[in-house]
């Protein structure tokens, strides 16, 4: 805890007043121009690796940067199953009420809920991580190839992500881009993976 108290007396100091009309301007105005879904790993950090200000990105981080389809959620309305579900909810909201036109969803190297799906570990310790991983891409044989599976769960998870309402009609009205990535922690490298396929592409500089 001291080294946050720490961290925020030198943004309170420094950083604060060098963009203090940024957030003047922001304590009015939120208009995010791209969602971008990444994983809650500590060393994927959104802002960062893209350079942006804040409020240029609307963001939303689980584990293994897992999108659960619409369906999963069932029932909607009031006291549904899907009545506590954050990540519907805000995928929801940065369409229907902040307008982002693009929507990123970030995988990355070395991903402990990747990890676990493809050395087929046991999580009967883990439940409720257990549960949530049936979101993720299939890992096939024990010991499927990690990589492989980090891009291919970013093509699964873009497919989920379509299946929600917002983003259909977004995706219909041609308001709205869909973009699958793989950040590699160890070089910076990020890789572009087509939603059908998985297949990657380096993003161009």
């Amino acid at each position: 805890m001291h080294d946050l108290a720490e961290g925020l007396a030198r943004f309170q100091q420094d950083v604060f007043p060098a963009k203090a009309e940024l957030f003047a301007r922001l304590a009015t105005t939120h208009r995010p121009h791209t969602l971008f879904i990444g994983c809650s790993d500590a060393r994927v950090v959104p802002e960062l690796i893209t350079q942006r200000e804040p409020g240029e990105l609307f963001v939303i981080r689980t584990a293994g940067n897992l999108v659960p389809p619409h369906e999963a959620h069932g029932p909607e309305g009031p006291g549904g199953p899907d009545a506590g579900d954050g990540t519907a909810a805000s995928i929801e909201y940065a369409i229907a009420v902040l307008g982002v036109r693009e929507i990123v969803v970030c995988g990355h190297s070395a991903c402990g809920a990747m990890t676990a799906l493809a050395a087929g570990q046991d999580l009967a310790e883990l439940p409720a991580v257990g549960r949530w991983l049936r979101h993720a891409a299939p890992a096939g044989a024990p010991q499927a190839e990690l990589a492989s599976l980090i891009r291919d769960n970013v093509a699964v998870q873009l497919a989920h992500l379509a299946t929600h309402p917002a983003v259909a009609r977004a995706l219909t009205a041609g308001t709205l881009t869909l973009h699958g990535w793989v950040y590699d922690i160890p070089t910076g490298a990020v890789e572009r993976i087509t939603p059908a396929t998985g297949r990657a592409a380096a993003v161009a500089a």
